[in-house]
Parts: C-alpha cells; structure tokens; sequence
C-alpha cells in the first residue's frame, strides 16, 4: 500500500510509482491524499491493519508529517519511508540540503544515506527486510537533485530475486474482525494490571524498548547487507563506507553523495603529500559509535562536513562524532564545516582547501572549537 502526496523534489518518485499501479506492474493500493500527514496516517493504519506500506516525502512535508513519525515509531510499525533532501524554509529554497531528515532524527526511526542511484533501490530493499525484523520504521534518505534527478546506470534486480530476499509480509499485528482488539490505547507511566490480570509495560517500558531495538538494529543492518551481498553482489555489511583510512591520519566525515564528492578532495590532498582518507555515514540512526571509534582510532585531524546543522551549537554529524570519541583516547582535532546548505554547490577543491586550513591546527595544541566554520560568502 502507497500512500503520498506531491512535493518536490520527491514527487517524480510517486508519480512512477502511480503509473507502475495503473499499468498492473506493481500490485499495490495507491491512495491519493490531501496532505503529507494524511499520507503517513494512511500508511500507519494500513500497517497496523497488515499490509506492507511505503511513503516519500521532502522537506516541509516530511516536517508535516512529524506527528505521525513518532506514532509509527512508538506503534513499531515497519513503514519504509523514502526522503528526498531538500531545504527547509522561510525563505522557501526547493534544492538539496539534509536539513529536514536531521530535523526529524530523534523520532525513534532508523536513518540510512545513500551516496548514488545504485544505493538507494538498494537500500529501500534492505529497508523492508530491516523494519520487518526490528519493527521499528526505516527512513532512506538520498539527496534531492543531486541524486534524485539525476540518470545513473542501475542494476535492477529481477522479481524473482527480490522475492528469494524479501519473502512475503509476516505482520505482527492485523485487523481481524474474529478477534478484535485495540492498539496504542492511553499508557501511563507505571506498568498497570489489564483485564485479564496481565501486567502490562508502562510508558516509559516502551520507550525503553524502542530505544534497545535501535540499539540492537545494527547487527540486523549488517546481517541484511550481507545477505544482500550474497544474492546480489554488491555488499551493504556496514555501517559506514571508507575511502583509504587503512593509512590516513587526514579524515573527511560526511553523509550522502557529499562523501562521494570527499574522495575526489582526498584525491587532491594526496597529491600533495597528505595522507587523507573518507569516512561516508551510511547509517545515522542507529549511531555506529563503536564501530567509527575503531575506524577513527589512528587519525589525527577528522573534518567533517554537514549539510545541516543544529542552529547554536554544530552540525549534527560533527556532534554525533564528538560524542562517539569522548572518553576514548583519540585525541583527534575534530573541525566542522557547513556546507551545500539550501543548494549551494560544494566543490571539491573547496572541501580540500578546508582541510588544507585545518592543518595547522594540529601544531597548536588546538582546542575544538565551540561552533563550526561556514563556506560561504558571509
């Protein structure tokens, strides 16, 4: 079952979509809906009812959409929504930048980035087979424009394949008229006894579980993009892609296609002698902390690259990888850059010159600073 309503830049994604139902290619219910909180209401209750669902969404309408995150999260709803990044206003600003999904990241879903068009069919895939084991919602998120219109050669896998991959819908709830109950009734804080005698979670038992399913979810993560890998051959066993860390003491961090756009600035950095390598955030939420402090142990500059950013403090990348090295040992300089914020076109030379200033920092003793640096005009 889809159910979305129009937004660029996701709309052409909905619209294949519609056409892929009308011809009989795709057996699906496609609902029409007035708005992008009714799109995801739509898809929670048909989910609740037993079907598989998806949804996609941009900016201001995923940011519609809020209230209805929360709820298909708490309700552990495998719903598989696509966002298509683009800016949030005023001003308005229909380009790319990942604003909105980080906005919406302590909704309790789990987050994957693609880099390229490859990545994001794939990654929806995985998505369904990831939300129907953890039951907790998975947004893919991949860059409006940049990815979303742009051609790209793409292997399409064959139905069968898919069908060996992602077997057929075991929903944990369903409407059954023969044995009717209620969901997501109002919970109080304490466990409290039912009908039946049962004790029952409390509130705050259920957040408690849906934050240990995120917790526990990267191990499915990995074990899908492995038997990904095993079907298909391109494999997905990881939390975040690496560039030449094997030697790099020079990380670039970034998320999307942005760190695609790194590797050609690491090329550079090179060239001249330093030893740079990139680290592409693939998964956001679940945060891979342990994970990228194996992976950042050796390095002594990290400079990560947000397309976004938590307005009086940082982008929320750079946050993210403050928080994963507390307390570790790796005393890396950690500078921060805000980039490619309502499109703006971040160069590569641009991200090199960045780590470029960055360098002498690390003779000065140099303390992180408090906020990040813009590349702009200003």
């Amino acid at each position: 079952m889809i159910a979305a309503y129009p937004i660029t830049p996701q709309t052409p994604l909905t619209e294949k979509l519609s056409e892929f139902v009308e011809g009989g290619e795709l057996n699906a219910e496609y609902v029409a809906v007035e708005s992008e909180h009714s799109a995801l209401t739509v898809c929670t209750s048909a989910s609740m009812a037993g079907a598989r669902t998806f949804t996609a969404s941009s900016a201001h309408g995923l940011a519609y959409m809020h209230e209805m995150l929360h709820w298909a999260a708490g309700a552990r709803l495998p719903v598989v929504l696509a966002c298509v990044n683009r800016a949030i206003g005023a001003p308005w600003n229909i380009l790319n930048d990942q604003q909105d999904s980080i906005s919406q990241r302590d909704t309790g879903w789990i987050q994957i980035y693609a880099r390229n068009n490859q990545e994001i069919l794939d990654s929806v895939l995985q998505a369904y087979k990831i939300a129907e084991t953890v039951y907790v919602p998975v947004m893919v998120c991949y860059d409006g424009y940049v990815l979303s219109h742009a051609e790209m050669p793409v292997a399409v896998p064959s139905q069968e394949d898919v069908d060996k991959f992602l077997p057929s819908y075991q929903p944990h709830t369903i409407l059954d008229p023969a044995n009717p109950k209620n969901y997501n009734l109002v919970t109080l804080a304490d466990p409290r006894v039912n009908t039946e005698g049962v004790l029952c979670h409390g509130y705050m038992e259920l957040r408690y579980l849906l934050q240990e399913a995120l917790q526990n979810s990267g191990e499915v993560i990995i074990r899908v993009g492995q038997e990904f890998a095993e079907l298909f051959g391109r494999s997905y066993a990881n939390m975040f892609w690496e560039d030449r860390l094997a030697d790099a003491d020079i990380v670039i961090v970034a998320m999307g296609s942005l760190a695609m756009e790194a590797t050609v600035a690491a090329d550079m950095l090179r060239v001249k002698g330093h030893k740079a390598g990139v680290l592409g955030m693939r998964v956001f939420r679940p945060f891979p902390k342990a994970d990228l402090l194996k992976a950042l142990k050796k390095s002594r500059l990290i400079v990560v690259f947000d397309k976004n950013i938590s307005y009086g403090s940082e982008g929320a990348t750079c946050s993210e990888i403050k928080s994963a090295l507390y307390g570790s040992g790796v005393n890396a300089v950690i500078r921060n850059f805000i980039v490619g914020l309502g499109g703006r076109d971040v160069k590569a030379r641009e991200m090199a010159d960045a780590v470029t200033k960055s360098l002498p920092l690390l003779k000065e003793g140099f303390l992180n600073s408090e906020y990040p640096e813009w590349i702009c005009y200003i």
